[in-house]
């Protein structure tokens, strides 16, 4: 595909490196030339210094019938706006932009925005709260995502010493009427696709797919208990706590801390009766214990600084809070916060892109849609007639090394994969590799 990034801010630069990788044809246009230049140099990808609303830059980034898709990710939405409506003009097929209005995203207003020639609109934040407002269901559950409307659903936990399933080899562990399996296990700084005679250790990040009717299934065999989330506390009156709190005040008791004193009255002004805020620093111990800590089952960090919101987090743990979540925007501390086991991270950038980047290949069915995690892909993959896949049963198809198929969606119904399984034209396989392997594996598909 033909794609146009306009916006080589994070979520830009992170994008582009995801599109290069899958070897789509690449152009970014900004006017940080420094950061053009390292990603010339580092990345199979062309560069265009200039405005993205300027028509000769668009020009120039060969922005016409020819373009596939227009990205305008800048973080100023009026930009945005401006250089979709211009790329559409240009020719260019699809547009994408990001905004920071909620009203936008409205689905009635779907139609107006389509009729200036901008065919999607997304926002970080409100993908990030929806991302905060899910972990809160689940308080188990590290990671969710699900393929084809949740026939299929990948479960991220963490195992602790004396889950059962610990020290066994999977292939003791699962039988073909079996309803998950373990799709792959992130140990430390490695992720494995593991085999039959793999183990899962304490402390491994273990990822499941299974059905939506057998998710506790997964919570059992990982020894979770059965916990609930009645009151969060929230520190931070940012734009992301104001969404999360929106979402979740009907389910929950909210309670805001938020330190600066002219915020933390925009806070309350916007959310009235939906949560409690309260003028402090949620860093301060002596506060926490004071607003009932130990009776919160949820602390969410998400001030603008991610060493603040990592600190916070593990502040809370030590008043035995379940579920902590911190909002990590700077990419290099995410290994840290995750070895610190603060619980989920949240990255708004990351998000975004990814999101993008499934919306991208849902216009494309033939292609794959990937969820990244550590150093490993989840792709979901339409079968093709006469693929090669559908040669032989999984056993005997003779998949590269590290590659695992953990299920597939036939007939709108989600099963597990196991050796003898016959996979059909028209399937959507969902399997699991390093993310290098992703073009030795579309081959079997086509």
């Amino acid at each position: 595909m033909n794609i146009i990034v306009a916006g080589a801010g994070e979520v830009g630069v992170h994008l582009a490196k995801m599109l290069s990788r899958e070897k789509h044809n690449i152009v970014v246009v900004d006017q940080k030339e420094d950061v053009l230049e390292n990603l010339n140099s580092n990345y199979d990808l062309m560069t265009v210094l200039g405005s993205p609303t300027s028509l000769s830059a668009l020009k120039d980034a060969g922005c016409n019938a020819s373009t596939d898709l227009f990205i305008a990710i800048t973080p100023e939405e009026s930009r945005n706006l401006t250089a979709c409506i211009l790329a559409a003009k240009l020719g260019v097929k699809k547009t994408v932009a990001r905004v920071e209005n909620p009203e936008y995203l409205h689905p009635e207003q779907k139609a107006f925005f389509e009729q200036l020639g901008i065919d999607s609109l997304i926002c970080p934040e409100i993908l990030a709260a929806k991302e905060i407002a899910d972990s809160l269901v689940r308080p188990w559950v590290r990671q969710w995502y699900e393929f084809n409307n949740g026939t299929l659903i990948l479960i991220g936990v963490k195992v602790r010493a004396g889950a059962n399933i610990i020290g066994k080899e999977l292939m003791n562990l699962f039988t073909h009427d079996e309803s998950c399996r373990i799709a792959a296990i992130k140990r430390g700084k490695d992720t494995i696709i593991p085999g039959g005679r793999d183990i899962i250790q304490t402390d491994d990040m273990v990822y499941f797919i299974t059905t939506r009717e057998h998710v506790d299934t997964v919570r059992k065999m990982a020894d979770k208990p059965h916990t609930e989330v009645h009151k969060v506390m929230i520190m931070g009156g940012s734009r992301i706590a104001m969404l999360t709190a929106e979402r979740i005040a009907e389910q929950f008791d909210v309670k805001i801390l938020e330190v600066n004193k002219e915020r933390s009255e925009k806070v309350k002004e916007r959310l009235g009766s939906k949560a409690m805020v309260i003028l402090g620093d949620g860093r301060d111990i002596d506060l926490l214990h004071d607003e009932g800590i130990e009776q919160v089952e949820a602390y969410i960090a998400l001030t603008g600084n991610s060493e603040t919101n990592i600190l916070s987090c593990l502040a809370a743990k030590r008043f035995q809070v379940q579920r902590t979540v911190a909002e990590v925007e700077n990419n290099d501390y995410i290994p840290l916060a995750e070895g610190l086991d603060i619980g989920i991270v949240i990255n708004k950038k990351l998000i975004a892109a990814g999101h993008i980047y499934q919306m991208m290949l849902d216009a494309d069915v033939s292609n794959m849609k990937c969820l990244t995690f550590a150093d490993a892909e989840v792709a979901e993959f339409v079968v093709k007639e006469g693929a090669k896949i559908t040669k032989s049963k999984v056993m005997d198809l003779r998949l590269p090394e590290n590659i695992g198929i953990g299920g597939l969606t036939r007939d709108d119904k989600g099963i597990i994969v196991y050796g003898n399984t016959q996979i059909l034209p028209g399937d959507r396989v969902v399997l699991f590799c390093p993310s290098t392997y992703l073009r030795k594996v579309e081959k079997f598909f086509k």
